[in-house]
């Protein structure tokens, strides 16, 4: 079941924020908004991360929904293709689970966040009208999501690292 594999990926998660595993243990038990995927991509010297320019909320890693049978980890890299022309092998541990609200008049819904190192040299070709770029780790951006930028640059320190997979 598609939503097995997502409380699997929640439960390996690296860190959770916003309570997302108690959140996803309620959520189970009642019909659930859609599940959301993303992928948090660095450079080989976790120096970069790579964003998508989306209208509304700014610069954010690539992702969106998973859709109905698909599994979260497929969705995630299906986005990453998408919105960046990108196919890269997502890391085996889950970056992050966290519970958000992609809109104000949405309800909160789960989102997985993977993650892959890729090469800056590799070309990018973002969806019309939403380009990809590289921004430093060290550098800010604007998001809707400001806690993303210390969520992010924390994950690429614990790369940085070579923190074992699956160590808390």
């Amino acid at each position: 079941m598609i939503l097995d594999e997502a409380v699997e990926d929640a439960r390996l998660a690296a860190w959770e924020f916003d309570g997302a595993r108690a959140w996803l243990e309620e959520a189970c038990r009642h019909p659930m908004e859609p599940l959301a995927a993303e992928v948090w991509v660095t450079d080989p010297a976790f120096e970069h991360v790579l964003l998508v320019k989306h209208r509304v909320r700014g610069w954010v890693p690539p992702g969106g929904k998973v859709e109905p049978g698909e599994r979260p980890r497929v969705a995630a890299a299906r986005e990453l293709l998408e919105e960046t022309s990108l196919r890269a092998e997502l890391l085996p541990e889950p970056a992050a689970v966290a519970v958000r609200s992609y809109r104000a008049d949405w309800s909160p819904t789960l989102g997985l966040s993977y993650g892959a190192i890729v090469g800056r040299e590799v070309p990018l070709r973002g969806e019309q009208n939403q380009p990809a770029a590289w921004f430093r780790l060290d550098f800010g951006w604007d998001s809707v999501f400001p806690e993303d930028r210390e969520r992010i640059r924390a994950y690429a320190g614990r790369l940085a690292a070579g923190q074992a997979v699956g160590s808390r």
